[in-house]
């Protein structure tokens, strides 16, 4: 059977029985696996385990319903496979760091809730478009000089910062040889972090290249200083238009398993010569987002 089918067949079977008592192992025979061929594909190939999948997806859903219903929360735990109110309340709040009936109240639909059900594009963009499993490296200092504006991810703005950037980078001095380009996310050094975060949200977007120093740098550019440490790296692969749900993955996925903790540096896309173009579907860039 093929692989990316037989996920399906499982994603398929968790959906369905989202809010009932399930297995991994009923989900096995639905995807027509083994247990351990499974658990090792699943893991392996969508960057988490079953069990994991079935819970965030639960939470998830009971977030969007706090957020555009009016269920009682009681009501939302039972749809969603919790036994109670209290179980529910305990589960939501190691994950979204405050109670329900907070989250409800807040009215911001936030990254880390960007756990959507992975339909065939989302599983095939997992397989194909990203690498699921970072890798961790230690950085250097590095000096860039660019443009700053600011945007939310609903309202865009940063197509057309790189189209002014673009044209006034031959400006810039002391450009490093081989032209590294870099998209800085501000958001974390104006008060936000991934709990306030959402596509409302508006925040500083840094978009530069690479430079050996700053002297001579006109006010029209911003100099700045992305800090040494370490950081968890992903390749996200084909078109831009996509880098969306690499994101999603990143924040809906990886950021609730990983054993890592995200610090408040900023987190960067990298452009080297593997980046092709906008819409190239060869083209590769990093994400490096920031860990202790």
């Amino acid at each position: 059977m093929d692989y990316i089918q037989a996920l399906e067949n499982a994603i398929i079977y968790i959906e369905n029985h989202l809010g009932e008592d399930i297995t991994v192992e009923d989900v096995a025979r639905a995807a027509g696996y083994s247990y351990y061929h499974l658990t090792r594909q699943f893991s392996a190939i969508l960057g988490e385990n079953v069990g994991s999948y079935i819970k965030r997806r639960r939470l998830a859903d009971g977030a969007k319903k706090l957020l555009y219903t009016n269920e009682r929360i009681i009501d939302i735990a039972m749809e969603n496979g919790f036994a109670s109110s209290e179980a529910f309340s305990r589960a939501f709040k190691a994950v979204y760091q405050v109670s329900p009936s907070l989250y409800r109240k807040n009215r911001l639909d936030l990254f880390i809730s960007a756990k959507e059900r992975l339909e065939p594009k989302l599983l095939r963009h997992r397989v194909q478009n990203i690498t699921v499993h970072p890798k961790i490296v230690e950085l250097p200092d590095i000096q860039v000089a660019g443009l700053r504006g600011q945007t939310t991810l609903r309202d865009n703005i940063l197509p057309q910062l790189w189209t002014q950037f673009n044209a006034l980078v031959d400006a810039i001095p002391n450009r490093k040889a081989g032209g590294r380009g870099f998209g800085i996310c501000e958001a974390c050094n104006e008060g936000n972090s991934i709990y306030s975060m959402s596509d409302n949200v508006l925040f500083s977007e840094v978009v530069a290249v690479e430079v050996n120093g700053f002297s001579g740098l006109s006010e029209a550019f911003v100099a700045k200083t992305l800090q040494a440490g370490r950081y968890a790296v992903f390749t996200h692969k084909g078109s831009l238009a996509l880098l969306k749900e690499t994101f999603d993955y990143i924040w809906g996925t990886w950021f609730l398993n990983t054993q890592e903790k995200v610090d408040c540096r900023e987190d960067f896309e990298l452009y080297d010569e593997r980046f092709l173009g906008y819409g190239h579907p060869d083209s590769q860039i990093e994400l490096y987002i920031p860990i202790c």
